[in-house]
């Protein structure tokens, strides 16, 4: 389960990371629970669902889908609270205690602890359709994807600094580039991850290090 410190930090950073993309986000109307949405169905895919065709499952790619998620669930959570990071982490906190596995959508009970992983993304699709999210569903969700709440910590950090690096190298200006070698830089970022300590002190710099390592000049 995430930590009391954990909710804190990630909320934090979420807020910094969308301030940096505009001071005024708590104010401006972004879609975040669409955006969740939208990283759904790209998990879906990720996940292969096309019985026509072969597919292999991209398990780190499906999980990183999953990150995307939390970082708009955050920020949709942080801004139901006015920016108050403390309520935001307590809410959070008490939803990821909640043992009731049971959601309603449509007139209809979906119990999401017997469901596999593709309706259960396909059920969480249609909740942030509808501007709904449940935590845990979404735990349900990444502990069906082979992650760790630690391992989300881990990977949302990471995807944390990939965010501020792809702003500081000319994301909102349409100059970043995001193939690298012919790879997207979420693929280099899971490199970089897997080659660094977690309890390294400086674990977030020694990511962005490692992702400027990489980029081309």
């Amino acid at each position: 389960m995430l930590t009391s410190t954990q909710l804190n930090t990630m909320l934090t950073l979420q807020d910094n990371m969308n301030k940096k993309v505009n001071p005024q986000w708590l104010n401006a109307g972004y879609g975040y629970l669409r955006a969740a949405m939208i990283e759904a169905v790209e998990g879906i895919e990720h996940h292969g669902w096309k019985w026509w065709k072969a597919q292999t499952k991209d398990l780190p790619q499906l999980q990183m889908e999953l990150v995307d998620i939390w970082h708009f669930a955050m920020s949709a959570i942080i801004i139901d609270f006015e920016g108050d990071i403390k309520n935001s982490a307590e809410t959070l906190s008490n939803e990821l205690s909640n043992t009731n596995t049971v959601v309603s959508f449509d007139k209809t009970d979906y119990d999401f602890s017997k469901m596999p992983i593709l309706d259960n993304l396909e059920l969480m699709t249609g909740l942030c359709a509808a501007k709904r999210f449940s935590v845990p569903l979404f735990i349900k969700i990444v502990e069906q994807a082979e992650m760790s709440t630690d391992e989300l910590y881990r990977q949302y950090v990471g995807k944390n600094v990939l965010n501020f690096f792809r702003q500081d190298n000319g994301y909102k200006e349409g100059t970043y580039q995001k193939l690298w070698q012919g790879r997207e830089d979420n693929e280099h970022l899971v490199e970089v991850l897997n080659s660094l300590d977690l309890n390294t002190p400086n674990y977030s710099d020694l990511v962005y290090q490692g992702l400027a390592n990489r980029y081309p000049n």
